[in-house]
């Protein structure tokens, strides 16, 4: 009896599946990729692999050629997928190494750094009626759908701290709206709910907008997603992610850091999408482990930067309530700043009265004295 696989994740996919994984009968773990076409179905070649190189593959630490090459006992097989996917797959055990078959293995340096597209989030989005987010990890322990409830917890606070503040920074620089009115806390527009705590795949989670909103005022999730895409745009380019952070100074800036970190600490890449219900595709964003850890190292520096913190005391002279920029005279000089990201409203403030300002010192290069974000008034 010939040895069969099922499907069970696929991993890359561009008209059609490139990159799968599957398991046997027994549950041993096989990754597989396409090789050519027979008539009107795809043949792969499928070799066996163990979870904990899989996991490295899946992070976009190992490569597949590596990967594939390592195949236990050297064995290795083609399939046919000729029917459906839900279908077993019949393996047809080939002589002769594996290494000496080179036109059917990959390039030295294919790694899983993209998504694939197999439209969860845009299903949700359209079924739910709401704008829905969806991630996946790859820790050490994400197999068979486990992951540790410390590492969850932290992944999603470490989320939805970074939506709130690229959903109130869009917020602000969109409707002009004063200070305060915009809450200090988690904007009601920016909170999600876990939907689907693991869905098929690899350690997958489904979440959606808790309070969907309409008013031009208070815009909808999905404006707080995009910043966050931009974010995550330059992430394989640590330059340009601390160019694109410079402008986002303040909370923005330090949710997206301590997220990198966290991944980086554990072990971990992080690979999203989202849609709305009017979307017609999802949009993607991911960092590999190896990226995140590469990037962690480029960022500390700009965290250390921001993390001075000084105390003004002085008279009021300026103030502006919509674009939260306010000046003080502490008797020394005279010192302007702006309220850094989710910094306090300024509302009720009067010119002429004496006040204690808690900012952030930023130092800027070619500017003598550092840059003041308001973060709390004592």
């Amino acid at each position: 009896m010939k040895k069969t696989i099922k499907l069970t994740d696929i991993l890359d996919y561009y008209d059609g599946i490139e990159v799968f994984e599957a398991r046997d009968a027994i549950g041993g773990h096989y990754i597989a990729l396409i090789m050519d076409k027979v008539g009107s179905f795809n043949r792969y070649l499928v070799t066996g692999t163990v979870p904990e190189r899989l996991q490295l593959f899946r992070s976009g630490v190992l490569d597949l050629r590596t990967l594939l090459l390592e195949a236990p006992g050297g064995e290795w097989h083609i399939t046919v997928a000729d029917g459906t996917i839900d279908d077993p797959l019949v393996l047809e055990t080939q002589t002769g190494p594996l290494s000496e078959s080179n036109e059917f293995l990959p390039e030295t340096g294919f790694i899983l750094d993209d998504f694939p597209e197999d439209g969860l989030a845009l299903q949700y989005a359209q079924e739910r009626s709401n704008t829905v987010f969806e991630f996946s990890v790859e820790p050490p322990e994400a197999k068979g759908h486990r992951i540790r409830a410390t590492t969850l917890a932290g992944i999603l606070t470490h989320l939805q701290t970074l939506v709130s503040h690229a959903y109130q920074s869009v917020t602000q620089e969109q409707t002009r709206l004063p200070l305060s009115l915009l809450s200090r806390g988690i904007p009601n527009g920016a909170l999600m709910d876990v939907v689907v705590p693991a869905a098929v795949g690899s350690f997958r989670v489904v979440l959606e907008a808790a309070n969907p909103t309409k008013s031009a005022a208070f815009p909808d999730l999905a404006v707080g997603l995009k910043r966050v895409d931009e974010l995550f745009a330059t992430a394989d380019n640590p330059d340009e992610s601390l160019v694109l952070l410079r402008p986002h100074r303040g909370y923005l800036a330090g949710s997206y850091i301590n997220l990198v970190r966290f991944l980086a600490k554990n072990k971990t890449g992080l690979r999203y999408s989202w849609a709305t219900p009017t979307s017609s595709n999802a949009q993607q964003g991911s960092v590999s482990e190896p990226v995140a850890r590469k990037l962690t190292k480029v960022l500390a520096d700009f965290s250390n930067q921001r993390d001075e913190r000084v105390t003004l005391r002085g008279r009021l002279y300026r103030v502006n309530r919509d674009t939260g920029t306010w000046g003080l005279d502490t008797g020394e000089g005279k010192r302007l700043g702006k309220v850094a990201d989710l910094g306090p409203s300024l509302a009720g403030l009067q010119v002429g009265a004496i006040y204690s300002f808690r900012c952030v010192a930023e130092e800027v290069v070619g500017k003598e004295k550092p840059v003041l974000y308001l973060e709390d008034i004592l």
